[in-house]
């Protein structure tokens, strides 16, 4: 017999439970131990253990979610928390693993990057809506993990980690959508060296070396070889000081696909750049209705 994991055994009886409200002393106990912790721990901190909770199995950061208003939008779980609970049941016994790297707050959005091996191993950017201080709403872009470095020996997660320039976080959010909108968007390409120190530029994506040369020889190549990568629309910008996510929707190679890119700011102009790109799953394999976007 599958043994199930105790988080998953949570998730079902907190369904079961409507809304994970209590039925006797006992779990009045435990509900209000678990709105103790959640007021005594920051939006990110909870978001970081409902994440680590997936390789634990810790109960816990269940109550982080509204068991009755839980909207998903990886379009591979069925939707609300009975989804959730499923899809963790889905994964073989004791293979889950979960590192999350960075984790930033925007208002009501928390979003995080993490090295995962959530059916097998990958690199994922997660985005939590909070509302009245519960977990409501949840989106992901998840990009299997390259066993070798890119060709400036960079992984697709190292990198600084340290939040700053807080003061700043408006214009540099208006920075990055100008650049995603002016380059990735509408190919003014005429524009791009404006958004860079020179030639400076550190870079995460798989196949694309340093420096703004290095993303331009890399784009020459695509082209050559036909491959095109087109950016439509801008879905999200969320930001906190100087790192700037971005949520968009495009092709490459032809195939429909959710981009989200991670930027870091320095001194007005873009510095270092992470990323995953993910095909977007045809509608009659979706598990839920919500769309991969519709923030």
């Amino acid at each position: 017999m599958k043994k199930i994991p105790l988080l998953s055994t949570a998730i079902i009886l907190c369904v079961g439970i409507v809304g994970c409200k209590s039925t006797n002393h006992t779990t009045d106990n435990q509900s209000n131990k678990t709105q103790k912790v959640m007021t005594q721990k920051t939006q990110k901190q909870q978001v970081t253990e409902l994440l680590k909770a997936i390789e634990t199995g810790a109960a816990e950061p269940v109550g982080y979610i509204n068991a009755e208003n839980y909207k998903q939008h990886n379009l591979a779980i069925a939707d609300g928390l009975a989804g959730f609970g499923a899809a963790l049941q889905a994964l073989p016994a004791g293979s889950a693993r979960v590192n999350t790297v960075r984790v930033f707050q925007d208002g009501d959005y928390v979003f995080a990057h993490t090295d995962y091996n959530f059916f097998g191993d990958k690199i994922g950017f997660d985005i939590f809506r909070f509302e009245n201080g519960k977990i409501v709403e949840h989106w992901d872009n998840l990009q299997e993990k390259p066993s070798s470095p890119n060709p400036s020996g960079r992984t697709m997660i190292d990198g600084t980690t340290e939040v700053k320039d807080l003061d700043k976080t408006e214009a540099n959010k208006t920075l990055v959508r100008n650049f995603v909108e002016d380059i990735l968007v509408n190919g003014k390409m005429e524009k791009l060296a404006g958004y860079f120190n020179g030639d400076n530029y550190l870079q995460h994506n798989p196949q694309i070396p340093d420096n703004l040369s290095g993303l331009g020889s890399v784009l020459e190549a695509m082209a050559k070889q036909g491959i095109t990568m087109t950016y439509s629309t801008i879905h999200k910008v969320l930001g906190e000081g100087n790192f700037v996510l971005t949520v968009s929707e495009g092709q490459i190679g032809g195939v429909h696909s959710s981009f989200y890119d991670l930027f870091r700011v320095e001194n007005g102009k873009i510095a270092e750049h992470w990323d995953t790109i993910e095909p977007i799953a045809s509608k009659e394999t979706w598990k839920n209705q919500n769309g991969k976007f519709n923030f």
